[in-house]
């Protein structure tokens, strides 16, 4: 039988710039599918172009107290909003916590619309979400430190509930993370005392531990250093600082203090209605637009 020659083997000829190109498409194509779209995260809070007026009687005019104010805070984040006396930090406050409902633009945390809630929706993130310290402590005279701070857990939600910020606390009950943030607070030899037998420091610091029983997602302090000596002002500042680290808790303080708002992450200057980045903070992102 004869053998037939096949010949030398040719050389594989490498794709012409036409094919390559296609197949390079095709490759980059099948990563493209296989990425997984990431999306930005959802602000904690964000205000759009909230604006609040009051509208007097007799046609007077309306007095416009915010305007357009949008600001985005992220997570863990800490702010202080400084500005004269009238300016509207408290309003501005009010707003952010639900208390308040603005006459222009949307108020939103975590994604929800504050203004579209009802009232007993808004009770719940009042409760649950947010936590609120006043110049004024407002604490019950007749009850104990340990009751007052212990006052918001008998709304129906508990601490003993898995916070969103401390999640590994879960198996702790309403007492034992109250008497936690007393002594984290410096008031442990104080649980049984009444609010006439503290201090004014103290007391405000047994404000503090009530509104952080609940693990809210978001602090709000209004003036929380104005009733008090330079001291103990300074030491609630330096605890707001470092709960706001430790507690994993967001921080929105207004005041009027501006050694108080230097401790903050960023800081923001209320003027005229208008929401600006402050001087006294030059690296202050500036609110979004």
């Amino acid at each position: 039988m004869k053998a037939i020659s096949m010949g030398p083997a040719k050389a594989a000829q490498p794709p012409a710039d036409g094919e390559r190109s296609a197949n390079f498409s095709l490759l980059r194509l099948s990563a493209l599918r296989k990425m997984r779209v990431v999306e930005a995260p959802v602000p904690l809070l964000e205000l759009a172009g909230v604006s609040k007026r009051f509208d007097p009687p007799a046609g007077t005019g309306s007095l416009v107290i915010l305007e357009e104010i949008s600001l985005e805070v992220r997570a863990g984040e800490s702010v202080a909003v400084v500005g004269p006396s009238g300016s509207g930090k408290s309003t501005l406050l009010h707003l952010i916590g639900g208390l308040d409902r603005p006459s222009a633009g949307k108020v939103l945390l975590e994604g929800r619309d504050l203004g579209q809630l009802s009232e007993v929706q808004l009770a719940f993130v009042r409760n649950r979400l947010l936590g609120f310290v006043f110049q004024f402590h407002y604490l019950l005279p007749q009850c104990t430190v340990l009751e007052n701070v212990l006052v918001p857990t008998l709304a129906g939600v508990g601490a003993e509930s898995p916070g969103p910020n401390n999640p590994t606390r879960c198996e702790e009950s309403p007492e034992e993370r109250a008497i936690r943030l007393l002594k984290r607070l410096g008031l442990g030899e104080r649980l049984d005392h009444r609010p006439g037998e503290l201090s004014g420091g103290e007391r405000q610091r047994v404000a503090v531990a009530r509104a952080l029983i609940n693990q809210p997602r978001l602090l709000l302090a209004d003036e929380p250093t104005g009733a008090l000596d330079q001291a103990s002002a300074r030491e609630l500042g330096r605890l707001l600082a470092e709960l706001n680290r430790e507690e994993r808790v967001t921080l929105i303080v207004v005041t009027h203090s501006m050694e108080l708002a230097a401790g903050m992450g960023r800081v923001f200057t209320l003027s005229g209605g208008r929401l600006q980045p402050s001087p006294a903070a030059p690296g202050t992102p500036p609110p979004t637009s």
